[in-house]
Parts: C-alpha cells; structure tokens; sequence
C-alpha cells in the first residue's frame, strides 16, 4: 500500500523535473495483492507471528531497495514551508507488544494514529446519505472510526464524519511523465482497488499551462472514452511563457499543488484525500487557502458560503428556493480570497450529479458520479480578474438589447388578456415605467406551448400591438414539454417533432412521456440541431400569430410531475447509481426524467443539467432569425456558459423579508458565475406581499440587473398600482431612478460583455484587502463607484451600512462622507434608497421618462465625485440598443470622461451616429472646495450654481455627446 500522508517539502518537486520518491517508513501492512484480487475489505492473518515478522523483514528490504533506487531520479526539494503543518506521527509501538500479536498492535497503532487526525482535516469515507455509519460498516472501507459529539452536528446538515480516511488509505502513484508542448502528462497507477465498484486502475493526467494566469488539468481514461461537457472552451495553442503559478507534483501517493509564484501561497493541494476514479465514483479533495470562498451555485445560501460541514449538490431541480438543496443550476466554479487581498478561482468542467463538500480546515471535496476530471484554476490575482478569466473559459455574456433593463410585469393569473391590458393602461396612467409586459401560462390553450386561448386571450394579438405603439415590449413563457395527448394531426408541434425525431428517449428507444401542465408531454432533445430547427419553426409559426419580442424558458430543468416517465425507469447503475449525491427526493430521476433517457450526445444521465442551457442556445438563435435583433431570453436552468444565450431570475421566491435579503446574495453570486442579466421576483412570488415589503423590494429590485415584478395565481395583485397612493408614489420613484441611470447599467453591460466584470458587484471586489467586505449580502455596488445600501426589515426608518475607507457622497445632495472603514446608520424613510457615489468617479444619468426607448434620447446629465486631489474618471459606452454585434462590427461610440486641476474633459475614443443624438446638458462636480469665480464652457463664461455642500453645477451646456468638450472652473 502507499503511504498516504500530508505532503511535506521534501516530498514534492517542481514541475518539469522528475518526481519525488518518498522515503520508505516501517508498514505494519502485509504486502498488496495483485489488482485483479485487490479489495479494501480487513484481511484475517493467516499466519504465525514468526512468519509475519519474516514478511515485514523482506517487505523492508523491498521498500529500502526501493529507496535506494529512487534516488537515481533527480529530487529538487521546494524551499516553501509545509503546505500546512501535519498531524502529529503516531507514536512507536514497544517491542515487547510484538508478541501479543501482530494483529492487535496493529489495530491500536491504527486507531491512535486515527485519532491524531485534527477534527477539521477528517474527509469523509462514507458520504451516503440515510445511512447510521456503524464501526463494522466504516472499518469494511478499511478507514477510520470516531464517533463524533452531537454538539458537533450542525443542525439539518452534516458534521465531523465518524468515518474517515487514514494516512495511508491507497490512492493513484504516477508512475511515468513527460514534457509536452503545453506541459506535462503522465500516467497514475492504482493498485488497490476502492469500496465503490469499476475502479479505472490506469489513468491520464495532462497539465496544461495555457496561459499565465489559467492552468489546466485533465484526469481521464486512456483506454476508453468517457463523457466530456459539450461546451467550447479556448484551445491553447503554447504554453505560458511566464506563468503566475507553479506547479508540484507528488509520485506516491500521486497529488498535485499548485503554488501562487509571486507569495508561495498553496492555491490547490490535492494530496490531502485520497484520488478516487471509478466509472461512477469520482472524489478530488484540496485544502483551500482561506475560509472565504464564493460561487458553487445554485444555491439559497449567503454569499460567503459556510465551510463548517456543508455539502452543495448539484443536479438541476425544480424546487422553490430552499437551504440546503439542490435548485435549478449547476455552477461548479468558486472564488477563493486569500490572505492579503489576492484571489483565485477553481472550476470542474463536469455536468454530471455532485456534492462539494467543505469543511473547516478548510477543504473542499468534489465528488461527482460520472464524466471526467477536467478543471481549471484562475489566478487572478484580483477577485475581477478571476471572473474575467472564468468567463473567458465559458463564454462571455451577451449584450443585452436596450429594453432588457427596463421594468418588467408579470403574474400567473391575468385570466385574460383584457387584464393584462388594463394593467399596462394604469401603469401608463399613473406614470409609471414599464418596457416589457408578460404573460404566464395563464395565455395557453389548454397549456399547449405555442398556441393562445381564443376565448380568453383573444385580444393578444391587439394587446401586443398596442404595446409596441407604446415603444414596449412583450414576453411569453414556454415550457420545453410538448403534449403527446392531442388527437393526431391537430397539434403540429407534437405531430411535427414525432415526424423530426426530436423527442427524448426512454431506455428502449421510445419517445419518453412525462406530465407536466398541459397533461402528458414529450420533451424535445436540444442536444440535437434538428430539434434546434424544428423549435426555430414552431417559434416563427407562432411569431405570425403573436408577434412576441422575448421568450421566457421555464421548466427546464427539465422538470417532471412524475418521477422517471409514464412507464417507469429500468433498475440499473444508471438509476441507481453506487453513489447518489444529495439530490432533493434522493433519486435522479425524481421530478425530472430517467436517468436512463436518450439523448443525442449522450444518456440524460450525462445530460440532465445541461438542458436548460441548450435550450436557451436553441432559443437565443431562433430569436435572433424572426428578429434579427438581440435576442431576449430569461431561463430558470443554467449552466456554465449560459451567459451567452440568456439571463436568469432566481425562481420562485417567497413574499418575506428574508427572501428580500437573499435576493441579493443570489444576484451577486450570479453575476460571478458570468450570468450579469439577473434579478430576483419583486415583492415575492408566492404568498401575499405586505404594503412596505412591496415597497422596499422595488427600492431593491430598481437595481438588480434584471427587473421583474412577478406573483403567483390566486394572489393579490402586486404591481405598483395596486397599492396606497404612498406606496405607489415611492415605487414610482424607484423605477424612475433606475430610468435615470441606464446609461450606467448599459455601459457596465458593455463591460461585462467585452471584459467579463461584474454588473452588480460585491463591496470585496473594489476592496480586496479590507477583509470586513468579504461577507457582505446586504450592499452592493453598480460597477466600481455606485453603492446600494436597501432597507431589508421592516418598520425602520433607517439601515446601517459598512462604507470602506474613503470619501464617499450622497447620490442625492452631494454631501460628503468620510470613513475609516465603518458601519454608519443612514437616513431612510419609506420613500428613499440610499445610494452613495465613490470619491474619483462620474455618472452619467438621465431625465427618466416611461420607456427606455423615450428616456435614453435624453439629455445627459454628468455627476463627478470628486476625489481629495480633485480628481475623477467615468466611460460611457452608446449605440442603437437592439443591433447585433454592435461593438464588434464598430456601430458604437466610447466616451471617457475626466476631472483633473478644476477641468473636466471627454475624449471621444470611438464614435458613431448614434452619439451624435445626444447632448450632455448638465454637470455637478461633488467636493469642489472653493465656490469658483467663473466657468469656462470650450473657453467660454458660462452660467453655474454653488451650494454649500461644494456641489457645482454648470446646466444648460447643449454639448454633443460626439463631440469633445471642455469644462473649467477658476
């Protein structure tokens, strides 16, 4: 067996040299067997304490020729510290123990060593759920048996593992690697197998320096193909020249380190737990480097996960946001801070079921049931960067058209499209913003996706006429399952997919049937491009009827009424896997399809939480030919890459105070996960919402990404109209606000597309190295100066906020702020959000109106926050809204705008037409010290106010947008 310990200095080397043998350390244990006869199971000694001695003489000889043979390669010790300080050595046994038999002193020298692994740093051996972990049960694993106290169980999750992995617990040895153009490969060998059963004994590891701040390793089969994510990732065509990292191999047991090179820091360290590859077993732990990790979605969680015992699965589920519990995406990517303000980010390019469990070391586990091991590490070195490079792995989000980023209304239950319509007309009565009006399932026929009800939404045709009059908008839900129980030739969609073979699959070869709302329901296979074809044909079918702007895609999951199909699941490893992560209803197949169902590119099995992706793919093209414009879609599923194609509402959220508050930590982690279009159900889907939760949550929801207020049927209307004249009058104002600042929303967009930062952005972003930020959910920022501090409970008239060190001011009045770093209580009755513009920045607002489409011809409106030396800095990206590819075919402008010596100047770096509709009519100036004699405007006097507070304003300017110009004052 090999010994399986902490890695100390002298057991790694650097890459690109040969490895390290270890040391060869008296074993208790007998000799391995052969592979074939391998197997974790206790093996009775069939021997005398005579011959036992004689075997571990010869077992030393063989382990110290070893030794002596390993020192022909060349060893080039790290002079790094200890990736971590290892667990004590366990203590020698006296000899004169020997002969009370081998067997006993074995087992106490196992269980003391046992026993000396600290609490936090025991992986678990016995992951199953629903399972009372016994000794006989543990110790069959060959691992170690502790009880734990109850004490130490967090409730409703789990705590310290009772069972858990020895030093010396077998694992892969990499027995041979070579240079190759990008890196390395080499080959892991295992020589015992695990409890799990299909263990791949030979395996290949690839490390691929692709560039200086992303590595890349691939652990796969190489003697037989295995599943891999259908996504396109960048191909590296050399390797880094001056990487950022290093890398550290160890041979026996094989673990890989990964070392920041500028600080030495341990970003990865997979020596810490044994490898496990089996056929559907797949285990790699790593020691993390810092308690703050972020991502790992979807998940109800706080932003800054809990490392104490807590297990994330991943397998898409329809299920209302819950702690704990597998929701409708799967994000295996984190964020990781380090000590002094540095970042990193891992990600597991795996689709299949899988637990992460963390633990307080800290640690981390993957422990996925199907695919390869293919993962990436960011080295940043700042929280920005690694999603910048995240993102370019995955796929930059798209550009959203220009309406995206106004108000959106829904609910389930309009009942009729009249409804509908009148709620549109008193929204446009009372003043109200609003872009794009939906429907839910409610404008079916009988919930046949692509078809209207006659009777009750017959004027949907009139209705949506009307909006686009109006400069608005209208969005449609479609659920991927197709009804099946339609009579024969009267429902093309079903009829035409039968005849195209776009159907999933049962196990048999058969079109899958499943239940959903319309009844009985096939479910197409967006793995194919047929189907892609015949969803483009049913979409512009119904286009001619109902000519929609927007899809919404829900349901897709895929979600199931039934568990499997109408018929069942077959028994086998595929339903019943050996390993079952911890998926809500503990089957794979529970409220979705069979694990068994056939996919084009593969079993569903290997599919499933990729479905939401691929139909938002097929969607987004479809759009983008009935429309030739930017396509909108909004999808409940997700996965890695699904930026490109569309954005993301957090599902079906509560009317409650706490919902409010996680709304925020859902919108931060998505926008990490490269998915910046993404808001949460203003006021709450479900349950009646109070008058001020309705309130306070539109003052929030003003500035998610995405904006939507949605509730569920049989509820009480929620729009703002349906509220007191106060309530109304304060939402009114918060849309408007929001109006007011698109062109900030729209030029971070443009960021997020071009560069991959981050629309709504945690405070840890801009202040990495104040480590007070790295827990806050309940600020945010608009790209790196606009800071949103809401009001999350009720009856207060007030919110305490966290600001970091510097000068900050009011968005509102200008006064300034200065912070050591503190929490500081802000005024906030019912009517007000508060907001606060960071020192050395400009904003440019405008007048608000009822559209985007109104509003952003509007005049500009400039406000520089000035820094102590006076300075300040703001871009403004423009162009028509709604054309594909804009900045790539160069149908843009980009303006820079700058304060500096008591003169603001723009510069036009890249101009189109469109700029050249606008003027910039206004400009405040925060924290102008001294009231200015006078203002030149392009050196001429022009007219300004001072106010006390040293805000300046110069109004009236007329300034093309597409022009430079200069303001000054003396």
């Amino acid at each position: 067996m090999v010994s399986y310990k902490r890695l100390n200095p002298e057991d790694v080397q650097f890459s690109g040299a040969v490895l390290s043998e270890e040391p060869c350390p008296v074993r208790e244990e007998v000799p391995a067997p052969e592979p074939e006869e391998a197997s974790l199971l206790p093996r009775r000694p069939r021997c005398s304490v005579t011959t036992c001695l004689l075997v571990i003489g010869a077992l030393l000889l063989l382990l110290c020729g070893g030794w002596l043979l390993g020192m022909f390669w060349l060893h080039r010790p790290s002079n790094q510290q200890p990736h971590r300080p290892p667990p004590p050595a366990p203590a020698r046994t006296p000899e004169s123990q020997v002969e009370t038999g081998v067997n006993d002193t074995a087992a106490a020298s196992r269980r003391e060593a046992c026993s000396l692994i600290p609490e936090a740093w025991r992986f678990d051996c016995y992951p199953e759920r629903a399972v009372v972990v016994t000794r006989e049960l543990c110790e069959a694993r060959n691992c170690c048996f502790i009880p734990a106290s109850a004490a130490a169980r967090p409730s409703g999750r789990n705590g310290i593992p009772w069972c858990f992995y020895p030093q010396d617990f077998p694992s892969y040895s990499l027995v041979s690697i070579n240079d190759t153009s990008l890196g390395q490969k080499g080959t892991l060998v295992r020589e015992v197998k695990t409890y799990y059963p299909a263990d791949i004994l030979t395996l290949e590891v690839e490390i691929r320096h692709e560039t200086d701040t992303r590595l890349r390793v691939r652990i796969t089969d190489p003697s037989s193909p295995r599943f891999e994510v259908p996504i396109s990732v960048p191909a590296a065509a050399k390797k880094a020249d001056s990487p950022d990292y290093i890398v550290e191999l160890s041979k026996s047991p094989f673990g890989l380190i990964v070392k920041r090179s500028s600080t030495g820091v341990v970003l990865l360290n997979t020596t810490v737990a044994p490898l496990f590859y089996a056929d559907q077993f797949l285990q790699l732990s790593t020691s993390l480097q810092s308690q703050f990790i972020y991502g790992l979605g979807e998940h109800r969680a706080t932003f800054l996960h809990d490392l104490h015992w807590n297990t994330l699965t991943m397998w898409a589920r329809d299920v209302p946001p819950t702690e704990q519990t597998n929701l409708y995406g799967a994000h295996p990517f984190y964020l990781a801070m380090e000590d002094g303000g540095n970042a990193h980010g891992f990600f597991l390019l795996n689709s299949n079921a899988m637990d992460v469990a963390l633990q307080p070391a800290p640690a981390l586990t993957w422990r996925t049931i199907g695919g390869i091991l293919d993962f990436y590490v960011f080295l940043g070195p700042d929280p920005a960067s690694v999603i910048g490079q995240y993102v370019e792995v995955v796929g930059y989000p798209a550009m959203p058209v220009y309406w995206a980023l106004g108000y959106h209304l829904c609910r389930w239950g309009y009942k009729t499209s009249n409804s509908t319509w009148e709620v549109v007309k008193s929204l446009r009565n009372y003043g109200i913003p609003q872009d794009v009006q939906w429907n839910d399932i409610d404008y079916m026929d009988q919930f046949l996706d692509f078809t209207f009800d006659p009777t009750k939404f017959g004027t949907l045709p009139d209705l949506v006429k009307d909006l686009h009059a109006h400069d608005q908008r209208y969005v449609m839900i479609l659920d991927p399952g197709i009804s099946s129980s339609q009579p024969e030739g009267s429902y093309w969609p079903y009829d035409e997919g039968l005849r195209r073979n776009v159907f999933i699959k049962d196990a048999e070869g058969k079109t899958l049937i499943g239940k959903v709302w319309p009844g009985l329901t096939a479910y197409p296979d967006f793995s194919d491009d047929v189907t892609h074809e015949w969803w483009y044909d049913n979409l512009q079918r119904f286009h001619e009827k109902v000519p929609f702007d927007g899809l919404w895609i829900d349901m897709n999951e895929p979600s199931n009424f039934l568990d499997g199909s109408t018929n069942g699941c077959p028994s086998n490893s595929l339903e019943n896997p050996p390993y079952t992560p911890g998926v809500l209803g503990g089957l794979l197949r529970a409220k979705t399809v069979c694990a068994t169902a056939q996919q084009k590119q593969s079993v569903h099995y290997n599919m499933h939480s990729l479905y939401g992706l691929m139909e938002a793919k097929a969607s987004a093209s479809a759009l983008k030919r009935i429309l030739a414009k930017r396509p909108f879609v909004i999808s409940r599923s997700t996965f890695p890459s699904q930026g490109m194609f569309s954005g993301h509402w957090l599902g079906d959220n509560r009317s409650q105070w706490k919902d409010l508050y996680s709304s925020i930590a859902g919108i931060l982690t998505f926008n990490l996960l490269g998915i910046p279009l993404v808001g949460a159900d203003i006021c709450g889907f479900s349950e009646e919402p109070e008058e001020e939760l309705c309130v306070r949550w539109t003052q929030l929801g003003a500035f998610y990404p995405f904006t939507r207020n949605h509730n569920a049927i049989d509820m009480e209307p929620q729009d703002p109209t349906a509220f007191s004249p106060l309530a109304r009058t304060a939402m009114k104002q918060a849309l408007l606000l929001r109006y007011s600042l698109f062109p900030v929303l729209y030029t971070l967009f443009h960021h997020a597309h071009v560069h991959g930062h981050t629309v709504a952005r945690p405070l840890m972003f801009e202040f990495p190295k104040d480590v007070r930020t790295y827990g806050i959910d309940k600020q945010f920022l608009w790209g790196k100066s606009l800071l949103v501090t809401p009001v999350l409970d009720p009856g207060v008239d007030y919110v305490d906020g966290y600001f970091p060190e510097g000068l900050w001011y009011d968005y509102y009045t200008g006064d300034s702020l200065r912070s050591k770093g503190e929490d500081l209580r802000l005024h906030a009755p019912l009517d007000k959000i508060n907001l606060h513009l960071r020192d050395g920045s400009i904003t440019p607002t405008q007048a608000a109106n009822l559209t985007l489409w109104v509003s952003s011809g509007q005049p500009l409106h400039l406000v520089s926050a000035l820094s102590d030396g006076g300075s300040a800095s703001g871009v403004l990206y423009w162009d028509d809204g709604e054309s594909i590819a804009t900045y790539e075919n160069h149908l843009y402008s980009y303006i820079v705008f700058n304060v500096a010596q008591n003169a603001m100047t723009s510069q036009v770096l890249h101009s189109n037409v469109e700029a050249t509709y606008i003027t910039v009519e206004t400009a405040s100036f925060y924290g102008v010290k001294q009231e200015p004699s006078r203002v030149l405007v392009n050196s001429q006097d022009a007219a300004f106010t001072y106010r006390p507070n040293q805000v300046l304003t110069v109004a009236e300017l007329g300034l093309n947008l597409s022009q430079n110009f200069t303001i000054s004052w003396m």
